[in-house]
């Protein structure tokens, strides 16, 4: 473990330990690969937490990422035609996403107004609103500047990671 690895773990550790969730093996893997690569879908957590373990089922993984999204520890977005992706949650946190039509790329977007909920509603139906989703579609700098386009079809959308643009 090198030393700027070791702060994180024991900042993964307590917020396993805040959620009341058991301290395991996978579900630290799991919080080090979303910390490390944001916005990844289920099969880039599962890679990545046999990378960092060696040998995990595939339902282990998916039960980790059920019980860490279930606990409030992780947050899942889904991006029209692409597989869901996680991120760790942020407390207080209600920014939404940019996604390129092109590549796939996500990247996170401060709140627009400031707080939560970022946007009222024209009509709220009796709701008391907590937060709002929001994703942005376009094309990201680096397909821009290739000529690509807007040209990514979201049904068929790769279950790759997404790029993270810098």
């Amino acid at each position: 473990m090198s030393v700027t690895e070791a702060p994180r773990r024991e900042e993964h550790v307590a917020l396993l330990r805040g959620a009341g969730l058991r301290v395991t093996a996978p579900r630290l893997a799991a919080l080090a690969e979303l910390a490390e690569h944001p916005h990844a879908d289920a099969e880039t957590i599962r890679a990545g937490v046999v990378a960092r373990l060696g040998t995990v089922s595939t339902q282990a993984v998916y039960d980790v990422l059920h019980a860490l999204t279930g606990a409030g520890l992780l947050r899942r977005i889904e991006p029209d035609g692409s597989p869901g992706r996680y991120e760790l949650a942020r407390e207080d946190d209600n920014h939404h996403h940019a996604v390129c039509r092109a590549c796939g790329a996500v990247e996170d977007v401060p709140c627009a107004v400031g707080h939560a909920p970022c946007l009222s509603p024209s009509e709220d139906h009796g709701f008391v609103i907590e937060a709002a989703e929001v994703i942005y579609w376009g094309t990201c700098r680096a397909c821009l500047a290739a000529g690509a386009g807007t040209t990514h079809d979201p049904t068929t959308a790769s279950t790759a990671p997404m790029k993270e643009n810098a």
